[in-house]
């Protein structure tokens, strides 16, 4: 009989979940013991209890991104799966919601009115609009989905794969620069992996047109910090929305808290609720008893 131990602030909602799904054969396990050959909670947490639990075959992250275990110096020798196809909605919302903002000028009518300014300013629109997706797994296909339904131009940058049909244009290696030639919107959807690193640095940002806007709902690795401040400073961008940053909680003296035309969102766009990622589990125990691959399976070399 497999066991389980659930590892996450919210396992009591996990547990009542996973119990009313009459799963066959699972013991649900209160703290790490040698007989838990299951984990499901968030990769911090199970990268803490890795040396407790010596029998573990399968982990199943309740986030996306992976990176507490991915430390080269941890061990590898169990199925990590992590928490895929319940994103999209979310992210979509977070990012066409500031895209209308943007454009609706939603920010600057809001000041208008604290200042008891009649604004009549001419809003903009997303249709004809061209957003560049840097990354379009499940995720970023659910973006341009969105963006697409709103009338705008789709174009994504990818490692090799062209899975979306919402994309109008794919690039791929050195055709970054070709890729954020003419964008209104670049988007940052891309994991924390070696070849993602900073890859927003001064080139792409300066291949940017200066009204261009950049969200990064990704990783916070993938920004070259001191180039974007600097794009910000001088102009070179009309403004940034930033989830994810490379050191969180952001320290209070980092620079980010006071530049210009920068909207910070403190990791929020897309919690992982329990009813979506308790599915995936469920569903994901039932191949795994079957003796089946398991879904969503995270390669630990790629990082995803």
């Amino acid at each position: 009989m497999p066991t389980l131990l659930i590892l996450t602030k919210d396992h009591r909602e996990y547990h009542a979940i996973v119990e009313a799904a009459g799963l066959p054969d699972l013991k649900i396990a209160s703290e790490p013991t040698a007989e838990c050959e299951i984990v499901l909670g968030a990769p911090s947490l199970i990268r803490t209890a890795l040396g407790s639990l010596p029998n573990l075959k399968w982990a199943q992250a309740t986030w996306a991104g992976v990176e507490p275990l991915l430390d080269p110096a941890l061990r590898r020798d169990y199925i990590l799966t992590n928490a895929r196809g319940v994103f999209g909605y979310l992210m979509s919302e977070y990012v066409v919601g500031y895209l209308l903002a943007h454009e609706r000028k939603i920010f600057q009518r809001a000041q208008a009115q604290k200042n008891q300014e009649w604004d009549k300013t001419i809003t903009g629109v997303l249709r004809g609009k061209t957003i560049g997706l840097l990354g379009v797994g499940s995720i970023g296909a659910e973006v341009a989905r969105t963006a697409k339904f709103f009338g705008m131009k789709v174009r994504g940058y990818t490692r090799e794969s062209e899975l979306s049909e919402h994309v109008d244009g794919y690039y791929h290696g050195n055709g970054l620069l070709e890729f954020a030639n003419g964008l209104d919107y670049l988007v940052s959807i891309l994991p924390n992996t070696g070849e993602t690193q900073s890859i927003v640095n001064a080139e792409l940002l300066s291949a940017l047109p200066p009204h261009a806007v950049f969200i990064n709902v990704g990783r916070g690795s993938a920004v070259d910090e001191h180039a974007l401040i600097e794009a910000l400073e001088q102009d070179k961008i009309a403004g940034a929305v930033l989830d994810v940053f490379e050191e969180e909680p952001l320290p209070k003296e980092h620079p980010f808290w006071t530049t210009k035309n920068l909207l910070m969102t403190f990791h929020t766009s897309a919690p992982s609720f329990p009813a979506d990622i308790a599915k995936i589990f469920i569903e994901n125990y039932r191949l795994y008893i079957e003796g089946k691959p398991l879904k969503h399976q995270v390669d630990f070399e790629r990082g995803y």
